[in-house]
C-alpha cells in the first residue's frame, strides 16, 4: 500500500528537475487548506509531477481518496501528516513537524501516532502529540521534515543558542536516523527568510540534509 520513499527532486529521462510537493494541505485541514483531492490530482498530473505528498494538519481523513485518485492519475502517493508537537504537557505553543511514510511499517506507526493524538493529545479540539511519544521504535519507517520556521529547530535557532540547536538536532537524528530533513520553504511569510538563512548556515554543523 505504501511505496518506498526518499524525499527528493525527481530527474526524468531528459535530465530536468521536477518538483514534488512534500508538505501540502487539502480541504481536510479546514483552517488553512482549500485544495480538493480530485482537483489536486488533476493539477499534479497536468504538470507532470511524478509524486505528491498528503500532509494534512493532524489527520488522515483524505488518505483513501488521496491514494485511489493518485493511482488513477498515475501519480505516486506519499502518505503523511503535519503534527503539532508539544515539548511537555504544559507547553502552550507546540511546534510543527511533517511525518511521511517511507514504507508499510512507517504507515502503521504513523496511523498509531495520529490515533494517539486524537485519543490522548487533544487540546481545544486539536490533536497534538508529546515530544516524548516520538521515539525510534514509534517512528520506524517514517521520514521527518523539520517543520520549517514553525518547527522546534527554527525556534531554537531564533534564540541564538548554537549549543542548544545542536543538541536538538542530535536528538532528532537519533529518533530518525538518516531520515530527518531540514525543511525550507519560500511562500512569502516573514518568518521563513530568517529560518532559511539559519538552516543553510548551520545545516552542516547539525549534520542534516535539506529539502525545499
Amino acid at each position: 500500500m505504501v511505496a518506498e520513499l526518499q524525499p527528493s527532486y525527481h530527474d526524468d529521462a531528459g535530465g530536468s528537475r521536477t518538483f514534488v510537493h512534500l508538505h501540502l494541505h487539502t480541504q481536510y485541514s479546514i483552517v488553512d487548506g482549500l485544495v480538493k483531492v480530485p482537483t489536486l490530482m488533476d493539477a499534479v498530473a497536468a504538470q507532470g509531477m511524478p509524486a505528491v505528498a498528503l500532509s494534512d494538519a493532524g489527520n488522515l481523513f483524505a488518505m483513501v481518496k488521496f491514494y485511489t485518485r493518485a493511482l488513477r492519475a498515475g501519480v505516486k502517493p506519499i502518505i503523511g501528516v503535519e503534527l503539532a508537537v508539544r515539548s511537555s504537557a504544559e507547553d502552550k505553543t507546540p511546534s510543527i513537524m511533517v511525518l511521511l511514510c517511507q514504507n508499510v511499517q512507517g504507515y502503521r506507526n504513523l496511523t498509531r501516532m495520529v490515533t494517539r493524538a486524537f485519543m490522548e493529545g487533544q487540546r481545544q479540539g486539536r490533536p497534538e502529540v508529546l515530544r516524548e511519544w516520538l521515539q525510534q521504535e514509534t517512528c520506524e519507517g517514517v521520514i521527518a521534515l523539520s517543520g520549517g520556521f514553525e518547527g522546534e529547530l527554527a525556534r531554537v535557532a531564533n534564540a541564538g543558542d548554537l549549543d542548544a540547536l545542536n543538541q536538538v538536532a542530535a536528538h532528532w537524528r537519533n529518533v530518525f536516523p538518516n531520515r530527518f530533513y531540514l525543511q525550507l520553504s519560500r511562500t512569502g511569510r516573514a518568518e521563513e527568510a530568517a529560518w532559511n538563512e539559519a538552516a543553510v548556515k548551520n545545516g552542516a554543523t547539525m549534520a542534516m540534509p535539506m529539502v525545499a
